[in-house]
């Protein structure tokens, strides 16, 4: 989910393209630009509608003469589709095709349903799929949540705990199943209770590491080569949010779910744990469509002892996202925790361009029943350009700094929480 740094310098190129443009123009007098994509950022489209996307800086290098109101395609199915290179630290270079579908609805007071999903091969042969959607039945009265994901996924591995070190790893490879199902139902307003399963498979792991090995890591842990976890889950869900990919100024989001892994059904281990998942959306300052954001993900094993590769660990979230800053996968342990705050600011008034400042902290303890270690700080910056204003859609390019020399570009369609 991190972008490429082809695309980075195309957006460095893009923003002296509106600063070189603003020079010469009247932001007072639209009619003054060129129409075409670098003063896309500048442009207020006419009408009741002023929101630019991409896809109006296309109708402009076309020249067709056409206004795509935001109002008038509210009952479609909006589509967003990126092929795209793109790099990060976990992947190196890669090719990916990623999708965004947002569903309409009857009712205005309806959550939108989404489905997301990504192909995507890379420069560490790495094969990387992922599908997830979120389906609400007619009124809010269900939800159903999917997450499936299948990973032939080499990658390094620092260790368990907070003290893990960039230079030792262990170089892992391994085939991975994912598949999560829960269905919850209404019980209370925006409250939802319901079962699901948990389903996480991994075979064929090897270790060819030799030298600079972690001093806690996989082998200390127990390897095996290959581990099965199933468990049945109990979801509790507190959701405000109409739309995902793009909360709303004053909504809130709030997941608990027990995991109980049990050998009948399957699993190598029995063993529980519980997952707190809370986020907030403050308009700040009041009034404006600025929002200071707040995300806290945690990640307790409360009972028996789950496989190496089930453990919490930084980015293991469903979107990959948790720890900005950091490779996936850097930090490791029985316990997770994590919290974010970021602040989302408009840069152009037309929509089309914002900006975010975030900064999170975590910290994992190492071994089953020992205390959580040291924090471990992250920061950073970031753009949004607005891909689909009807869906509300933007691409979101971050560049994130953590501890000991650790950083990188990151790359979501959407928002990161």
């Amino acid at each position: 989910m991190k972008w490429s740094l082809i695309k980075l310098s195309f957006l460095v190129s893009f923003f002296i393209s509106i600063n070189l443009t603003a020079q010469d123009t009247t932001l007072g007098h639209p009619s003054i630009h060129k129409k075409n994509i670098f003063t896309l950022g500048l442009y207020k489209q006419p009408g009741l509608d002023s929101m630019v996307d991409f896809v109006d800086g296309l109708y402009r290098i076309l020249k067709v003469n056409k206004i795509r109101s935001q109002d008038k395609t509210q009952n479609k199915t909006l589509i967003t589709f990126i092929p795209a290179p793109e790099y990060s630290l976990a992947t190196g270079f890669a090719t990916s095709l990623n999708a965004d579908i947002i569903f309409p609805t009857k009712n205005s007071t309806d959550n939108h349903s989404s489905v997301s999903s990504t192909l995507k091969y890379t420069q560490n042969k790495q094969v990387i799929t992922q599908l997830v959607s979120n389906f609400w039945m007619k009124n809010n009265s269900f939800k159903i949540t999917t997450d499936w994901n299948y990973l032939k996924f080499p990658q390094k591995d620092f260790g368990l705990g907070s003290a893990s070190n960039l230079k030792l790893f262990n170089n892992l490879d391994y085939s991975y199943i994912k598949m999560h199902q829960s269905i919850v139902k209404r019980i209370a307003p925006n409250l939802y209770f319901g079962p699901g399963l948990n389903i996480d498979y991994h075979w064929n792991i090897t270790d060819t590491t030799t030298l600079n090995k972690p001093i806690v890591g996989f082998n200390e842990y127990g390897f095996t080569k290959q581990s099965s976890s199933i468990g049945a889950t109990l979801n509790v869900l507190y959701d405000t949010r109409m739309q995902i990919s793009n909360p709303a100024p004053n909504s809130s989001y709030l997941n608990l779910i027990y995991r109980n892994n049990a050998k009948f059904l399957g699993s190598d281990q029995n063993w529980q744990s519980i997952i707190l998942d809370y986020r907030k959306y403050i308009p700040f300052p009041m009034g404006s469509k600025n929002i200071l954001a707040f995300w806290s993900y945690n990640v307790f094993t409360i009972k028996g002892k789950q496989p190496y590769l089930d453990l919490p660990s930084t980015a293991a979230d469903t979107y990959n996202n948790t720890g900005r800053g950091y490779i996936l996968g850097r930090f490791r342990g029985d316990k997770f925790v994590f919290a974010e705050s970021e602040y989302r600011f408009g840069i152009t008034e037309n929509g089309f361009l914002g900006g975010v400042v975030f900064a999170n902290m975590q910290s994992v303890s190492e071994m089953q029943g020992k205390p959580l270690q040291s924090i471990l700080p992250g920061y950073g910056a970031g753009i949004r350009i607005k891909l689909n204003k009807h869906s509300n859609t933007s691409v979101a390019i971050d560049y994130g700094i953590g501890q000991g020399g650790s950083k990188g570009i990151f790359m979501n369609l959407g928002e990161v929480f």
